[in-house]
């Protein structure tokens, strides 16, 4: 279905290659999954396939890619776009009309489809991607997983021969990206539809592929094959994983059903042995402050009528990190944008150091708050990194004082060799970084971060908690919104539970087990133990801190030798 041969990609003005001397082949029917670092090139392969790189983006490119039997490089998406349906990172990127239904249709439309045969596959798709309660919704209204379905149920609806997706869970809340997936397992299994699919929340998506490819940071490494044999060559892996990898499990689990098997022969400490690395010294926090550093007071407000958020209370402390989830449309954007005074509630309060926020200019009220939305690119206006954070500190007359240096923050950002790239032509993830400083490089007392994680791989997720948690060290507050149950593992103080606008559960992390929607692999792993993380299972099994993973590997084979073995 796919051959790529040798093919090598620049961008305009750059001097770097977004992809390099890439040759790799792909059967039809195949499920395969892109991985690697942010900034890999996983997007502009994907984009190859359909010929938006090179003839929407310009650039320089070599080598040769047919696509059943198309060539991308010299018909263009014009041609290739019957036979290549593409889901975007953005998925507002790619919307044209106002309302669910209309947009899902307008492609059909235009490739003049057979009306009955177009009405069949709009509802089709609608239901497919249980979007049939959404179908007279104007796009504007929709959460932001509710959008990424839309884009996915228009790509679908197209029936393509193959179909690509970028990041296309990243939005949604752990039950709709099952729900996709096993979506996308019908359309694969059932038409023989072949899947390429760029991820970084691999746990998501491992159980359900073929092959992996994996792009190395320099874009001139590329590993394939079963999943199990790449994942044991790279180190950007799923907690599973990570943790199997560590006590030389074999073979490899890819879903906690395989895991479970090999964890059940684990030596589980005693109860009061137990430990949680997030419990150690640097431990979570309860707030440094005497007082809330902002209060939220039976907070209401409603969209056309419709009610979004229903007496909401909360409190977070100063230096506190609050995670706030749910499932897609239970409010958690709205609350935020009430917060930072984007939308106005109908009743209720909010206040920050004894004085409301209600009524005040967004503008006064980002003086003391950062808030980062969901499409970083509504933050980028200037021409280079470096001016994106210079643009903030002059509005906040902090040019000649800044709370932190741009070039410090930058380089903790990992955006010190993109300073002076355009911020637009980065990658997702680095955008998102960029406009992560923007909000970040005044210091704010509070921040607002709506889904930070998008485009980031796990390292980049690790370092971003480390600087989150040095920022919570002198007194910042943050209300961290995302569907992402292995960050909220890591990084969390409390977590708060949204449905239907109301809070259902304002907690400790270990609340998440008490779901299996939201509950964490090593959660799931090791039931009952109170282990989120690969860390804490670690840290437990063997025994202290100081033995390293090869005592917890010694220790599980004496106790099957002792067991017998069956246990």
């Amino acid at each position: 279905m796919i051959q790529i041969d040798r093919l090598t990609y620049s961008y305009p003005d750059s001097t770097d290659r977004a992809l390099s001397n890439v040759s790799l082949d792909i059967a039809e029917g195949e499920f395969v999954l892109v991985a690697g670092p942010s900034g890999s090139g996983k997007s502009t392969l994907l984009r190859c396939l359909n010929g938006l790189v090179p003839h929407f983006t310009g650039g320089t490119v070599s080598g040769s890619i047919i696509v059943a039997g198309h060539n991308p490089i010299v018909e263009g998406p014009q041609a290739l776009s019957p036979v290549v349906g593409f889901v975007f990172q953005d998925p507002e990127s790619q919307f044209v009309l106002d309302r669910v239904e209309d947009e899902i249709a307008f492609a059909l439309e235009n490739a003049a489809v057979d009306r009955t045969e177009m009405r069949l596959r709009v509802e089709e798709v609608l239901h497919l991607l249980d979007l049939a309660s959404l179908r007279g919704r104007a796009l504007d209204t929709l959460s932001g997983g509710e959008k990424q379905r839309v884009a996915i149920a228009t790509a679908l609806a197209f029936r393509p021969r193959v179909l690509a997706l970028d990041e296309p869970t990243s939005q949604l809340d752990p039950q709709a990206a099952e729900d996709v997936l096993q979506a996308l397992v019908r359309l694969n299994r059932d038409l023989s539809l072949t899947i390429i699919l760029a991820e970084h929340r691999l746990e998501r998506v491992l159980p359900y592929v073929d092959r992996m490819v994996y792009l190395s940071e320099s874009g001139d490494d590329v590993l394939t094959g079963p999943p199990r044999r790449v994942l044991r060559q790279m180190n950007l892996t799923p907690p599973l994983v990570t943790l199997a990898k560590e006590l030389n499990w074999d073979p490899l689990p890819l879903t906690v059903k395989e895991g479970r098997q090999m964890a059940m022969q684990s030596p589980i400490p005693d109860p009061k042995q137990r430990i949680r690395s997030g419990q150690s010294a640097e431990g979570r926090r309860k707030g440094t402050g005497a007082r809330p550093q902002i209060t939220v007071h039976n907070l209401q407000f409603a969209y056309n009528g419709a009610s979004v958020l229903r007496g909401i209370d909360l409190e977070i402390g100063a230096g506190e990190l609050v995670a706030l989830m749910g499932r897609n449309g239970s409010g958690k954007t709205t609350l935020l944008k009430c917060i930072v005074g984007l939308l106005i509630p109908e009743r209720g309060d909010i206040t920050m150091r004894d004085s409301s926020l209600i009524g005040r200019p967004t503008a006064e009220i980002c003086l003391d708050i950062g808030y980062l939305p969901q499409d970083p690119c509504d933050l980028l206006f200037a021409d280079t990194v470096f001016d994106e954070l210079k643009i903030t500190l002059r509005n906040h007359d902090l040019s000649n004082n800044p709370p932190i240096k741009p070039s410090i923050l930058m380089e903790r950002l990992e955006l010190g060799d993109v300073a002076h790239r355009y911020p637009r032509d980065l990658s997702a993830g680095q955008r998102q970084r960029v406009a992560l400083g923007a909000v970040t490089v005044t210091r704010p007392q509070l921040l607002l971060l709506d889904e930070p994680t998008r485009g980031l791989d796990y390292p980049a997720k690790r370092k971003l908690v480390q600087l989150l948690r040095e920022w919570q060290g002198q007194g910042t507050s943050i209300l961290l919104v995302t569907h992402d149950v292995e960050l909220v593992a890591q990084a969390a103080d409390r977590v708060v539970l949204l449905s239907r606008g109301e809070i259902i559960a304002d907690a400790a992390p270990e609340v998440l087990t008490a779901s299996p929607l939201f509950s964490p692999q090593v959660a799931r792993l090791f039931p009952g133990t109170g282990w989120l993380t690969a860390d804490d299972a670690l840290a437990s099994l063997n025994g202290d801190g100081n033995q390293g993973p090869a005592a917890g590997v010694q220790r599980l084979q004496e106790n099957r030798s002792t067991d017998g073995g069956d246990q």
